[in-house]
């Protein structure tokens, strides 16, 4: 990194100054420890998103950034149509609305240990994960396109979950305005056995209890106690959104030079939110989010079967569930004037402050919930929205603990094995289908939650409510 092109503007923030062709700053929220451990590239991607058509604001880069496809992991953006403003599938990612959902459970971290090993087997039994995983659910046709265009809706019309769900799930369970007729034939295919299924990667399903508490206030709105145990769901729209973002790409490419723009990056190649292609895109990608929000719909059904069969009257409610791929249109003030802009978040999660009116009532007081995943040896954190989010970020923050070490460097590192004796010998049980993917997804070969949290709070992206630390996980 070469820190002269950076100026520190605070504890917890640093900027780099439009410069060639960049329209807007780039700001990113880090604090001395965390920027010096950044890989050049974010840097360097986060310039180039400065300089898309239509970027209003800033460029921002939460405190877990690093390294992505076009936008860094961790890059949030808005851009306004009405100022020839685009959409990027860089912007979004490939695994459009990957995301976590929160249960709350009636059961305490003494209950879960009582019975760890039971739960953690009938989870690896129960839940589909790895590679190429497929479950129970087949979708073709008209089912198909239900699913796309009805998304956790859907799910809960079908069976699998309760219509109370669908009110602590963002857009109520169902993106508006979805085009399941705009998803190639191949996408399709890649999802007709793959709905209610974890896939690989980073995701999981992890049981885990509060291990700390830091607002009482909001944690008591949120339904969360110390020792209490809790679900968390990580997963996204598998093969389906990826073949979505395949096909966009390769579209958006082919245009660039029907439109003359050059991206600074041709893994940002996009398109004017105002065309034929944008509209499409856009279409598509909302219905890849209902096929995230379905996915974790089902997932939820069959994690409530299973503590039901292992907990007599044990009760598992949906806190929140909310996305961290997407590209949405909002109502934001940006230098002291009102705007309808595309929020691209690519590896950020949306953070509503309160008294924000898409939130449910009961929550609308304290803030979005903000749930950020960690690693297995570490758990996850329960932030909320804070009144400063939208200025600071566009309502924004961080979402998990971000990499600080490539996939393939991992294994050079850590061996599957070992890391889960390891784990086990502190009390967490690991399950997955593959040592490698374990291996991949090592404690170590992540950044330090704990401080990406303190910072997120300290920045005035989200303040810290609970953290939740791992008993057992199911790993894709």
């Amino acid at each position: 990194m070469d820190a002269g092109t950076l100026t520190k503007v605070g504890d917890w923030c640093w900027r780099i100054e439009p410069a060639g062709e960049m329209h807007v700053p780039a700001i990113i929220y880090a604090d001395e420890a965390l920027i010096w451990e950044m890989d050049d590239k974010v840097f360097e991607q986060i310039t180039n998103v400065a300089r898309l058509p239509g970027i209003v604001g800033a460029a921002y880069a939460m405190p877990d950034a690093h390294w992505g496809y076009g936008f860094p992991i961790g890059g949030v953006a808005a851009f306004d149509a009405d100022r020839e403003g685009v959409v990027s599938v860089g912007g979004v990612g490939f695994d459009i609305s990957c995301g976590v959902r929160l249960l709350t459970t009636n059961l305490t971290r003494a209950d879960i240990e009582r019975r760890q090993r039971e739960l953690a087997d009938a989870l690896f039994e129960r839940i589909p994960a790895g590679l190429g995983s497929t479950g129970t659910v087949v979708l073709a046709g008209a089912d198909m396109d239900a699913m796309l265009e009805g998304g956790a809706a859907w799910a809960v019309a079908q069976g699998w979950g309760e219509a109370l769900d669908l009110e602590r799930i963002e857009e109520g369970g169902r993106m508006a305005g979805a085009r399941s007729d705009l998803v190639s034939e191949a996408a399709k295919r890649r999802q007709r056995k793959e709905t209610g299924t974890l896939g690989s990667g980073n995701h999981y399903l992890e049981v885990q209890f509060v291990d700390r508490v830091f607002d009482e206030a909001r944690a008591a709105a949120y339904g969360l106690e110390r020792r209490q145990a809790v679900v968390s769901i990580h997963c996204g729209s598998r093969g389906l959104g990826h073949q979505i973002g395949t096909d966009f790409l390769r579209a958006m490419a082919l245009e660039a030079p029907r439109t003359g723009f050059r991206p600074p990056d041709r893994e940002l190649a996009s398109t004017p939110l105002r065309s034929e292609l944008g509209e499409a895109y856009l279409g598509a990608m909302k219905a890849g989010i209902n096929c995230a929000l379905a996915n974790r719909q089902i997932l939820t059904d069959l994690t409530r079967q299973v503590f039901a069969e292992l907990f007599a009257g044990s009760e598992l409610k949906v806190l929140f569930d909310v996305s961290h791929n997407t590209c949405k249109e909002e109502r934001h003030r940006i230098d002291g004037t009102e705007h309808t802009v595309f929020v691209h978040r690519k590896g950020a999660t949306r953070a509503f402050g309160p008294a924000h009116p898409e939130l449910p009532p009961e929550l609308r007081p304290h803030g979005q919930p903000v749930l950020v995943g960690g690693s297995m040896g570490v758990g996850s954190y329960v932030l909320a929205g804070m009144e400063s989010s939208e200025a600071a970020s566009l309502s924004s923050a961080c979402h998990g603990a971000g990499r600080a070490m490539s996939r393939h460097a991992a294994l050079q590192v850590y061996s599957g094995r070992q890391v889960q004796d390891d784990l086990a010998a502190r009390g967490i049980l690991v399950k997955s289908p593959s040592t490698r993917a374990i291996a991949e997804e090592a404690p170590g070969a992540y950044k330090d939650l704990h401080r990406i949290a303190e910072v997120s709070e300290h920045a005035g992206l989200a303040a810290r409510v609970a953290h939740l630390a791992p008993l057992v996980c199911i790993k894709g």
